[in-house]
């Protein structure tokens, strides 16, 4: 068995494989993100704590056939955004493990303008995430998981929080309210995964827009 880490040792060089965010600027690999199971694979990938998986551990982490993975996995394979972190040889059938190459992603601003040719793929990609939010939500839901009656000071259970606010603001305020959202999401992902025993693995999800005035051509 052939294995190695595709994560940097400590004070070593990262590997050009490998990211800590990956902003994306690429058709393919937007076109690879719009799709929820393969968001869930990347998912599954990180919730295993950069311990490399098989697609039939995938599978297992989705509930879903094995069969039904391969050509998502190596749709994700091709761009870039998961990679073989080992293989052995099992039954004479070559088995890979594969592992995330990015902790965060991030799409690039660029992606959005009026004259990108990217733009629906970019837009393609967020609604994607919207349906795998919704889906990975209702499944806790309807295990149990989850308890919104929770307190605040979690002395009940991991507390939620649900708000949908639609807002007239000026655009200095939007403009301070999305600054202070992006510097928020900044901070915890440059946070270090919490090794406490009571750490708890959380969803944040964020969508923030303003409307234009007017119609756009």
């Amino acid at each position: 068995m052939a294995e190695h880490d595709p994560r940097p040792a400590d004070g070593g060089e990262q590997p050009a494989t490998w990211v800590k965010e990956r902003q994306v600027a690429d058709v393919a690999v937007l076109k690879a993100l719009a799709d929820p199971l393969r968001l869930a694979i990347l998912g599954a990938l990180k919730s295993a704590e950069d311990r490399p998986q098989t697609a039939k551990e995938i599978a297992a982490a989705l509930g879903e056939p094995q069969t039904k993975l391969y050509r998502h996995i190596k749709q994700l394979e091709k761009a870039g955004l998961i990679m073989v972190a080992g293989t052995r040889l099992v039954s004479g059938i070559v088995e890979s493990r594969y592992t995330a190459a990015q902790e965060s992603i991030r799409l690039a601003p660029e992606m959005f303008t009026a004259d990108s040719p990217a733009r629906s793929e970019a837009y393609d990609a967020i609604l994607a995430a919207i349906d795998r939010v919704r889906g990975d939500f209702r499944a806790q839901v309807l295990g149990g998981r989850l308890d919104f009656s929770s307190p605040r000071d979690g002395s009940a259970g991991p507390p939620g929080l649900f708000a949908h606010s639609v807002l007239r603001l000026s655009p200095d305020r939007l403009l301070r309210l999305r600054t202070q959202l992006a510097d928020l999401l900044d901070e915890l992902n440059e946070e270090a995964p919490s090794t406490a025993e009571d750490a708890m693995d959380v969803t944040l999800f964020t969508l923030l827009y303003g409307l234009r005035t007017g119609t756009e051509s």
